[in-house]
């Protein structure tokens, strides 16, 4: 009982008490602070989830997919002939990426590795990695293409 009555004798005290309703104080606050930063930090993260969320629902009906019939189109284009009656034919999507589609076309009885970059570019050739691998090659020995039926690497 002693020792209680020493603690009330003790918080009784006036520089005690100031000292105590201080640190009280500046304890209240910094937990108001963290539940102040915790609210904050939750509604960014779902905000930023509800973006996401948005874009990539958007990304699925404006971005541009790559068909056989566009390839089609876009070889036309490139080699200025007839979009309503090509000579040479697209017959193969082998790879459809966003930015780098690799196809397949046939002109002639002659079948070639060609590319699509961003949807517009058209390029027929030798494309080399980082490494120094050529992968037009690769791919003409993976899909059985004769490299000797070639007019100087390009469709005429």
């Amino acid at each position: 009982m002693s020792k209680i009555r020493l603690i009330i004798k003790r918080l009784s005290n006036p520089r005690v008490r100031r000292r105590l309703k201080i640190g009280l104080s500046i304890y209240g606050c910094i937990i108001l602070l963290c539940l102040v930063f915790k609210i904050a930090y939750d509604i960014g993260y779902f905000n930023a989830e509800a973006l996401k969320r948005e874009k990539n629902a958007q990304l699925s009906t404006t971005n541009p997919v790559l068909t056989t019939e566009k390839a089609r189109q876009i070889v036309a284009g490139a080699l200025k002939e007839d979009p309503s009656n090509p000579q040479t034919l697209v017959i193969q999507l082998i790879d459809n990426n966003q930015h780098f589609a690799i196809i397949m076309i046939e002109k002639n009885k002659i079948k070639q590795i060609a590319y699509i970059i961003d949807l517009r570019l058209f390029f027929i050739g030798n494309l080399l990695n980082a490494e120094g691998y050529n992968l037009t090659e690769g791919m003409e020995n993976q899909y059985d293409i004769k490299r000797e039926n070639y007019n100087s690497g390009s469709v005429k």
